[in-house]
């Protein structure tokens, strides 16, 4: 056969096939049109989950007779003026959407401008266009779309049921809301409201829950052209998914692998590993210095530096994070009083019909960045403003020298206690298990394995790091066989290897010898360790993957020569104990990710026994 054109309705139905996957696309789509057409407000109606149904109504500048007939020719768009990629300012941009949707269903768009005496009306069935029309409508856009993927049996055939459908829509909006605080936006299935975002309190709050306003802190980060906004939960607030994880690239929202590694790299010392915080990031860099047009749905990018930027999320988060250290999670305070509160008491059960976001705190940013700032973090606070991020920076702690000893260097008192004892008193021990301590506002519970594993990690990690740690020369050095590609991908990092206390030579095409390891590495199996190493460089490309490993190995060391449950502590060291807390960054978990200590304020206690 030879070689010829495709259809142009064919053309468009095989874009559509990797634009718009399901209803949530095509909603998407249409609702950045209607974001970069300058609408403050848009509603949304599906039926069906939006398979049969879809119309999407704003408020925006509409578009003239000429720009409606020629919108719905493939690649043609009003988005791109100086034709550069890499100066977009827009969420939308190619000019596909709206021809893929038409050739995959029966589009219908309504548009009028403020100046224009009456609306165009223009229709599109498989791709089919009609002639435009005059109708009557207010200023702005509506479009339907019915029937979505009629033309293309075989894809109607993998979606979902409706209600898994929809809770995709309402995904991709809340995003869209969230960037866009001052649009209003409602979504309607049917006839039942299913959200509704409008002015007024923060968004942040209703998208990520009421609980997270008080288990999370503030992140305001700059480092040269790069910022980084937003907030992020502490490690005892966490969830089995990271479903409630909303990042976002100079105000678009995106789902990309990189920021995701370094979300987890970020929380791998303080959260098990099969566990995922929440949190909400802004990260604005030069428009030129990140490509959105790498995907077909615009769901990821690419940075021209991927390393700088990961490096600098990580070390934004780990910041944070460590200022955090003597919060412990609200969830974890009232799964005490629970534990306290007797079966036979009720509990209020409630359910909501309609979500109702209102606006937070953060406005999309313009092209301007700022360059040659500091990195500066906010102090945590109780309870987080979102309206706006605070004002009161400060510099980033330095970790300070652990005593590993329970020799107090002096009595401790309720009434020597400062603002930095935020741990109190020690009073008791519980099942010579849990030190029971008081603040002069709360009764605080610690796990003494759990705490001390967490001190001896942190000082194995310094120690480490400072090269205190010897090596030891294997008698009979490790040979290990790898492929040529395995070892092309080994071979960069083996400075870092050698930071580490590894001293290893590649010996021809395929061999690795290991001659000297750190002497905490002296009971691995290295050859594993290796391969591991390699598989995990192959998606992280970082030498921290080196790092990372050899903290698992210290974590699992650490566990093992800490204080078991079960071992009488004196009252001296138990405060001990509790002061090289206080000094100890990311005390509030251990290890493996579980929390060290729970709070319970004064109000709660007065609760349980009624005296409130």
């Amino acid at each position: 056969m030879s070689v010829r054109f495709l259809d142009p309705t064919l053309i468009n139905q095989i874009a559509a096939g990797e634009v718009i996957e399901r209803p949530a696309s095509a909603i998407k789509e249409l609702v950045e049109n209607s974001i970069d057409a300058g609408s403050t407000k848009i509603d949304i109606t599906v039926r069906d989950g939006g398979k049969t149904y879809i119309c999407i109504v704003d408020n925006g500048n509409g578009m003239s007779a000429d720009d409606l007939n020629l919108c719905v020719e493939r690649h043609a768009t009003s988005k791109m003026p100086d034709n550069d990629l890499f100066n977009i300012q827009t969420l939308g941009f190619r000019g596909e959407a709206l021809p893929s949707i038409g050739s995959v269903s029966r589009l219908k768009i309504t548009s009028r401008q403020a100046n224009s005496d009456n609306a165009w009306e223009l229709l599109i069935e498989g791709g089919h266009k009609s002639k435009l029309t005059p109708a009557s409508a207010p200023k702005g856009t509506k479009i339907e779309v019915r029937d979505l993927f009629y033309a293309t049996p075989a894809r109607l055939k993998f979606l979902k049921a409706a209600s898994t459908e929809l809770s995709h829509t309402v995904d991709i909006v809340e995003r869209l809301a969230l960037i866009n605080p001052e649009i209003d936006f409602t979504i309607t299935d049917g006839e039942r409201q299913v959200l509704s975002f409008s002015n007024g309190k923060s968004r942040i709050e209703g998208v990520l829950g009421k609980d997270f306003q008080e288990n999370c802190c503030v992140i305001e980060c700059q480092r040269q052209d790069l910022t980084l906004k937003g907030w992020i939960s502490i490690p005892t607030y966490n969830h089995s998914s990271a479903g409630n994880q909303y990042l976002f690239v100079n105000g678009r929202p995106v789902k990309d692998k990189l920021l995701a590694t370094a979300i987890r790299v970020a929380y791998q010392d303080v959260l098990a590993s099969h566990r995922h915080p929440s949190l909400c990031l802004f990260l604005i860099c030069p428009p030129d210095e990140v490509d959105i047009n790498v995907h077909p749905a615009k769901a990821e990018v690419r940075f021209r530096d991927p390393q700088l930027v990961r490096g600098f999320v990580i070390s934004a988060i780990r910041e944070s994070l460590k200022n955090s250290a003597e919060k412990s999670s609200t969830v974890l305070s009232t799964g005490l009083v629970r534990a306290f509160t007797p079966p036979s008491s009720a509990t209020a059960t409630h359910s909501v019909q309609t979500r109702d976001y209102n606006q937070g705190g953060f406005v999309r940013p313009t092209s301007g960045v700022s360059s040659g700032g500091q990195q500066r973090l906010s102090m945590p606070q109780k309870n987080v403003n979102f309206e706006s991020f605070s004002e009161q920076m400060m510099a980033p702690l330095q970790p300070p020298t652990v005593i590993m000893d329970f020799s107090p260097t002096h009595q401790v008192t309720t009434n020597t206690l400062t603002e930095e004892n935020y741990l109190g008193y020690a009073k008791a021990q519980v099942h010579e298990t849990y030190i029971v301590a008081e603040t002069p506002d709360h009764l605080v519970i610690v796990d003494q394995h759990a705490a001390h594993e967490r001190l001896i990690y942190e000082k194995m990690k310094r120690d480490f790091a400072q090269g205190l740690i010897k090596r030891q020369s294997l008698l009979i050095p490790e040979v290990i066989e790898f492929s040529e590609a395995q070892l092309a991908l080994l071979q960069p990092h083996l400075p870092a290897f050698h930071t580490f206390g590894f001293t290893i030579e590649i010996v021809g095409k395929t061999g690795l010898v290991i001659r000297e390891i750190p002497m905490l590495l002296s009971k691995c199996d290295l050859k594993q360790l290796m391969h591991d190493m390699i598989c995990d460089l192959k998606f992280q490309e970082t030498s921290e993957v080196v790092q990372q490993a050899i903290h698992e190995i210290l974590a699992d060391k650490a566990c093992k020569n800490s204080i078991r449950a079960g071992r009488k502590l004196s009252g001296e060291e138990m405060n001990a104990l509790l002061r090289q807390m206080e000094a100890t960054p990311s005390s509030g978990q251990c290890n493996h990710g579980r929390p060290t200590f729970v709070k319970l304020d004064k109000q709660a206690l007065e609760k349980l026994f009624g005296r409130t």
